[in-house]
């Protein structure tokens, strides 16, 4: 019989850039993932642009399912013979509107400083790349950022799968450790239940007195009675089960961030009554270190996709 394929484990923790280009125009993205409860996508896109938002959330959401994304397009007119051609109208209308304000100025009597060539550039915005670069591009162009785009994803994808693969073998590491526990819990148990009767005589001999004799029937009953408030079995037995769960969640893989945040909660249910019922310093010990485990396991889990 075939074994089911497994599937890759993601961080929701990745960072990816692509790159790309036409004629005239380069552009360059970047993606930034980190925790996040559900898929929060940010995209910050260069004016102009804003039509590619619809395409570029569907994109994302068909590969990311968790995770805060941020995602950020910057384009640019390549070539400096685009940089440095100048905008004349623009040039024409700073120089007219600085020649008014040195009338003006003159007739107040106030002198104006003079204003450099460069300066004027910069009050006109007369390069022409910068009016460009405003201007909406075509639809070729969108077309070959949205292809590039596939890229990003990618990249974005690979890095989460790679930081995935990590948290996968330091989370086996941590069930390994609460197996261990587990595994001296049922042992510390075992000899809690063993001890029981010896430690109910020397509580009835310590309330009625040293010479007294406890009638059996008594003995029996509160016996019993010890035995049910001290019982962890059923306990152990979820905790193994648990363990399966979260053991058979890694192997899976994919989006299995939510489930096992939630198997940590029923595991620290299960830890604190271990605890609550523990009658020996060796199960106390074991409860504990399992409490400490599961907030390991927790903590590396929420990274998960």
């Amino acid at each position: 019989m075939g074994r089911s394929q497994r599937m890759t484990l993601y961080s929701m923790t990745g960072f990816a850039e692509a790159a790309g280009g036409v004629e005239g125009l380069a552009w360059r993205w970047e993606a930034r993932s980190v925790n996040g409860r559900g898929l929060d996508l940010r995209l910050r896109l260069p004016e102009g642009w804003e039509s590619l938002e619809p395409e570029l959330r569907r994109r994302v959401g068909q590969a990311v399912s968790r995770g805060s994304v941020t995602i950020g397009l910057r384009v640019e007119h390549a070539g400096a013979s685009a940089a440095m051609a100048l905008d004349r109208e623009a040039l024409a209308e700073a120089v007219a509107a600085l020649v008014v304000v040195r009338d003006a100025a003159r007739a107040a009597g106030l002198e104006v400083a003079p204003v450099s060539a460069e300066r004027l550039l910069q009050i006109a915005g007369a390069q022409s790349a910068e009016p460009q670069r405003r201007r909406a591009p075509d639809e070729a162009a969108m077309g070959a950022a949205l292809d590039s785009l596939d890229a990003l994803i990618a990249g974005l994808a690979e890095t989460r799968a790679r930081e995935g693969a990590a948290l996968g073998a330091s989370l086996g590491g941590v069930l390994d450790a609460m197996e261990a526990q587990a595994r001296a819990a049922r042992a510390a148990h075992a000899a809690q239940t063993d001890a029981a009767p010896e430690r109910l005589r020397a509580r009835v001999a310590a309330l009625t007195g040293a010479g007294a004799t406890t009638p059996p029937e008594r003995l029996a009953a509160e016996l019993a009675l010890l035995a049910v408030k001290a019982d962890v079995a059923e306990e152990l037995d979820r905790l193994d089960a648990h363990l399966a769960a979260a053991r058979a969640l890694l192997a899976r893989g994919g989006a299995v961030g939510r489930e096992l945040d939630f198997l940590t909660q029923e595991f620290n249910r299960e830890a604190g009554t271990l605890c609550a019922k523990a009658e020996s310093p060796a199960l106390t010990e074991a409860g504990l270190a399992m409490k400490v485990l599961i907030d390991r396991l927790r903590e590396q889990a929420q990274n998960l996709q």
